[in-house]
């Protein structure tokens, strides 16, 4: 691709990707599937005037480590403590029973292969906190009680799913899966983040200590980056996926972080110090994150997938009936109003961002052919856009009643 070129496509990329996002929160939906649906314009599914080169898929990849250093960023770890035992119930039966029930349909009801069928559970464990979190800050709930169970939920789930997106990792990269090696990343796991926080921390104090004396402006984003980047190499060389680096990153600097044991590791300056870190960082992640939603769009080809196939449909309908169940069951297992029930069951079914991780690695793993990515493609979808209406929904019909019900 001559350079030029380049510049063109990814104007097109970046500006489209606006577009169609500013469009999508417009109409009530998430901006993550007008920056999906913006690749599919752009791509061989509808216009086919930008394909997937070397050069787009390392930018995408660089956008998929920021976004990951985000959500770490994002994570309260003490939200755990604050939600309890609820939060954790919901957590672990988000996590399981979607991955059981997608991998046993797809294992023993369309008999595919072992792979795929981890990949399509893994797939199923997501739950995208930002999308959730923007609702209920839309829907001015973010401090309820339920939104302290699901985000509470949401960390463990994050965590988790970085996990297992880890072992699904080393499974595709090794072609089977193999208990020994995923006992081996489980350990470089732990070993990593017990001391990647302390790591960051050490590295934090002097870069503030640098950005007290430089007289040069972007000293915080230029050295974080590098920080990221260093951590996804760390993450590599360890047997993990690259994206780990970025995700234990965001966790050991995050403001909301302490060690087990209570050891907080921060006071005020570095809380102040965290804050600019999130601050001056944001713009650079959004600039590059819609490039790995809109390199989605662009790497799933619709023309190729046999749309008169009834596979597809049952695929597809089967798993989003499965992804749904999975997440609502664990929160119609707590002791809350039926009503609050379902608000917390339907703030973890979208998949947004962190299952669209799940599907690309599957697809650039080889894993996935056209069909199955589509087919994950549109469950993910599905699940990210229509809970959020049905919770504004749920709120505006119920919303007084709830919080009525939990003030008493």
């Amino acid at each position: 691709m001559e350079v030029h070129t380049f510049f063109l496509f990814l104007t097109a990329m970046l500006l489209t990707a606006r577009l169609f996002a500013e469009m999508a929160v417009r109409l009530g939906a998430p901006s993550v599937i007008g920056e999906l649906l913006a690749g599919v314009v752009l791509g061989p599914s509808l216009i086919g005037w930008i394909s997937p080169s070397d050069v787009i898929k390392l930018l995408a990849e660089i956008g998929i480590i920021l976004l990951l250093f985000e959500v770490g960023l994002e994570t309260d770890v003490r939200q755990l403590a604050h939600a309890g035992v609820k939060a954790l119930v919901v957590a672990v039966s988000g996590v399981v029973l979607p991955f059981a029930m997608g991998f046993s349909l797809a294992r023993f009801g369309f008999r595919l292969d072992m792979l795929p069928s981890l990949f399509i559970g893994g797939t199923l464990t997501a739950t995208s906190i930002g999308i959730t979190v923007r609702v209920l800050a839309d829907l001015k709930r973010q401090a309820s009680h339920e939104a302290q169970i699901v985000l509470g939920a949401a960390v463990l789930d994050d965590i988790a799913g970085v996990v297992l997106l880890s072992l699904l990792h080393e499974f595709a990269v090794g072609g089977g899966v193999s208990l020994i090696n995923a006992g081996k990343v489980l350990t470089f796991i732990l070993v990593f983040f017990v001391l990647a926080p302390p790591m960051a921390k050490l590295l934090a104090v002097i870069i503030q200590r640098f950005d007290r004396t430089s007289e040069i402006p972007g000293l915080i984003p230029t050295t974080i980056v590098s920080l990221v980047l260093l951590f996804a190499w760390l993450a590599h060389q360890a047997g993990a996926p690259e994206l780990l680096g970025g995700f234990a990153a965001g966790m050991a600097l995050s403001r909301r972080f302490f060690l087990p044991f209570g050891l907080a590791l921060h006071g005020d300056a570095e809380n102040r110090f965290a804050h600019r870190v999130d601050e001056q960082m944001r713009p650079i992640i959004h600039l590059f994150t819609p490039i790995f939603f809109v390199m989605v769009g662009l790497a799933l080809n619709l023309r190729e997938v046999e749309w008169r196939s009834p596979f597809i449909w049952s695929f597809s309908l089967s798993l989003v009936l499965v992804a749904v169940i999975g997440k609502l069951i664990g929160a119609l297992m707590i002791r809350e109003s039926w009503h609050t029930r379902w608000a917390i069951g339907l703030a973890m079914i979208p998949r947004g961002e962190v299952g669209l991780i799940f599907a690309e690695l599957g697809r650039i793993s080889g894993i996935f052919d056209q069909e199955l990515y589509a087919g994950m493609i549109i469950v993910i979808a599905m699940t990210t856009l229509f809970p959020p209406f049905i919770m504004k929904w749920l709120y505006g019909r119920y919303g007084d009643e709830m919080l009525k019900q939990q003030t008493e």
